[in-house]
């Protein structure tokens, strides 16, 4: 039997969450449809009842598709069915996880998966935030023992008013997109992209998502029952053994010793050494202890991390809590690349390198709406060597899809229009070391990359992430967190933008809710060091350079008439085959009639300019061309005056006789001169002979 509640998220626009239950996936844990007007998603909650032998971590996998039959479409390709999940498909799986993880009990070893299928979409509401309200929903619904329950809306800005869950072209007119979840008590995760607003602008929208989230959670809480929940296990008696052994082999002194060695390669070692020392004594003892001692020997190093946080505001490298590590900015790093840039930020360490293309080298895009093109694209790399591990290259991880998109989100609004330049921006940043923020490194050393390029972008833009190290009541803010800092806080809030506002945000947590003080004083930092950094990176290059390098592609654009464009492709491609074999130039034909035209030689743009003009070119009255006979007829011989166009020349023009034949005088194929004397409203041209044509049969 199939249960429904319907949440109102705006009195205004009318607009309706639905959430249902109990018809649908009745075998999984916990199922649970919602839907926007005909956007439709279903999620799924299944998990393997056996703990995960020796898991240290929450074995969750989130799995979010998009089926082409939503939208009456059929894939393309060659198999026609769904292939490797997509981008979008990665990041709103990512979306979902960031947003239920923190959520899950400490103890939950069980591998778990959350599926989310999009069943039906109307192209006008997005089904990625139905997402993880169905998730949310789910999960209350299964026996998973959650510690709260969880919803999730989209917040846009458009003509100065906040709006719930904005639709696809709404979003394009919304000046910031903000998905925010959270539980009754406070914010969970945060996801935000905006062009320049402030951070004022920013919590007002987060506090308008809190009372909407609220809301759904009040009225879906009294019609959604939640599951009976399993009983989770008592703690294992040999654990507590172990870790009562450990203690006594290591004091606290040793480990803070080993946490304020300020050099990570250093002190992983000398961590690593004290970790077998302990291991081997307490196997001595307890027999198959190894994996237990790890955890406990874990637990104590982060414990004693986070303790001389709060107690003495003392990080393990010796800053304090609101300074950023050291930065060195070297632009132009390479010289064949387009515009580069190394940044450096103690010991994080991004290459980013700038390519600039032609229109034909947009990437398209195939989503659920349809088809588009683009041509800002940013791709973030994390060999296993920038934090000296020996592992190969799989492919793209989520990780890297995920931190890619962020750092593409942040430099997004900065980034010129096609029509101001036409170029396809792609970047790439490599990390080549690392030790904590490198999506953040990764903005900042692509926006130098950027000005080094000569892409006249609006501002440069920075990035930072935050930490968070909460206890009871008291907590410490950190800036510029490093990597173990990440591992044992409990927040990763990063925040980029310029000196005019913020660009992107992203805040994922670990303990179950933020409030809003915290939150503020943690955009105030961030803000802070963010102006800090982009005083260093302007000490290094403060403004795009004048000219782009000798390597990139020389582009110009041609505007024509659309009903030009078949005379400029001509028949098969012929005449635009002709002008690129001729000139070595690339040649791309918009709709609108755009013709962008890139060449590495400006010798060679000229030329093929040229070619482009002839080829799309109005005869003009009194003009004077040079032709070629393409048929004759007893009134008279057209002649091909340009590629395309033919005009008449009249016989009386050839010969006095009114008996004359065409033939006696000229042939197809003959050369005349020949000046343009009328042209009626129809296009039709009539032609003069002029000068000397000396092809004239006598």
């Amino acid at each position: 039997m199939k249960n429904e509640v319907k949440v109102m998220l705006d009195e205004k626009t009318r607009r309706t969450l639905v959430v249902e239950h109990g018809q649908l996936a009745k075998q999984a844990d916990g199922a649970c449809v919602a839907k926007i007007g005909e956007t439709i998603v279903l999620a799924t909650v299944v998990y393997n009842p056996t703990d995960k032998e020796n898991a240290s971590f929450l074995p969750l996998t989130v799995d979010y598709r998009e089926r082409t039959y939503a939208a009456g479409k059929i894939p393309g390709g060659f198999f026609k069915r769904e292939g490797r999940p997509s981008e979008r498909e990665i990041l709103t799986s990512r979306l979902i996880d960031r947003s239920i993880r923190p959520l899950f009990p400490e103890n939950w070893h069980k591998e778990t998966n959350v599926n989310v299928i999009v069943m039906s979409h109307d192209g006008a509401n997005d089904p990625n935030i139905l997402a993880v309200a169905a998730a949310g929903c789910a999960l209350r619904l299964s026996t998973i023992p959650m510690s709260d329950d969880l919803a999730s809306v989209r917040v846009g800005k458009i003509d100065g008013e906040f709006v719930v869950n904005p639709t696809l072209e709404e979003q394009t007119l919304s000046a910031i997109d903000i998905v925010v979840s959270g539980t009754q008590d406070g914010v969970v995760m945060v996801e935000a992209g905006a062009r320049e607003v402030g951070e004022d602008e920013i919590l007002a929208a987060i506090a308008f998502a809190r009372g909407v989230i609220k809301k759904i959670l009040k009225e879906t809480a009294a019609a959604i029952p939640a599951g009976k929940k399993i009983d989770l296990p008592k703690a294992d008696e040999t654990t507590e053994t172990v870790r009562s052994s450990v203690a006594s082999l290591l004091s606290a002194s040793d480990i803070k010793s080993i946490v304020l060695i300020k050099e990570k390669k250093e002190r992983d070692t000398k961590w690593w050494d004290k970790k077998k020392e302990i291991t081997e004594k307490v196997a001595a003892e307890i027999p198959e202890s190894a994996k237990k001692t790890a955890s406990v020997l874990e637990d104590m190093f982060y414990a004693a991390v986070r303790e001389l946080i709060i107690k003495e505001n003392i990080r393990a490298d010796g800053r304090k809590p609101d300074e950023v590590r050291p930065i060195e900015c070297y632009p132009h790093y390479f010289e064949r690349q387009h515009g580069s840039a190394l940044f450096q930020r103690g010991q994080t360490q991004a290459f980013a390198a700038v390519t600039l293309g032609t229109p034909r080298d947009k990437q398209i895009m195939d989503v659920l709406e349809g088809e588009y093109k683009e041509r800002f694209l940013f791709h973030y790399n994390f060999p296993g060597f920038a934090t000296g591990e020996a592992k190969p290259e799989r492919g793209v991880s989520r990780r890297e899809q995920g931190h890619g998109a962020l750092a593409k989100r942040a430099l997004y609004p900065v980034v010129p229009t096609d029509e101001e330049f036409p170029y396809t921006i792609r970047i790439v940043s490599d990390i080549l070391e690392s030790n904590g923020s490198s999506s953040m490194a990764s903005v900042c050393g692509g926006s130098l990359a950027l000005f080094d390029a000569g892409v006249p972008i609006k501002r440069a833009v920075a990035g930072v992430a935050m930490g968070l190290v909460k206890e009871d009541s008291k907590y410490v803010i950190l800036t510029d967190i490093m990597g173990m800092e990440d591992h044992i806080g409990d927040m990763d809030f990063k925040v980029a933008g310029t000196r005019q506002g913020i660009t992107a945000l992203q805040m994922d947590l670990k303990i179950t809710n933020i409030d809003a003080s915290t939150m503020k004083d943690a955009l105030e930092r961030a803000q802070k060091a963010r102006f800090f950094i982009l005083d260093l990176m302007d000490k290094a290059i403060s403004s795009p350079r004048p000219e782009l390098s000798e390597y990139a592609p020389k582009m110009e654009i041609v505007q024509i008439s659309p009903s030009k464009i078949g005379a400029l492709i001509g028949p098969g491609g012929k005449n635009i085959k002709k002008i690129q074999e001729e000139t070595k130039a690339n040649i791309s034909v918009e709709d609108d009639g755009k013709v962008y035209i890139s060449a590495i030689d400006s010798a060679a743009l000229e030329l093929a300019r040229q070619m482009v003009e002839f080829y799309t070119a109005d005869a003009e009255m009194g003009k004077t061309y040079k032709g070629k006979v393409t048929r004759t007829l007893k009134i008279g011989a057209f002649v091909e005056i340009m590629p395309g166009k033919e005009g008449l020349v009249h016989v009386s023009q050839l010969s006095r006789d009114r008996m004359a034949r065409v033939t006696d005088y000229v042939q197809e194929g003959d050369e005349l001169i020949v000046t343009v004397s009328e042209l009626d409203e129809k296009g039709r041209i009539n032609l003069s002979l002029q000068g000397n044509n000396n092809k004239l049969r006598k």
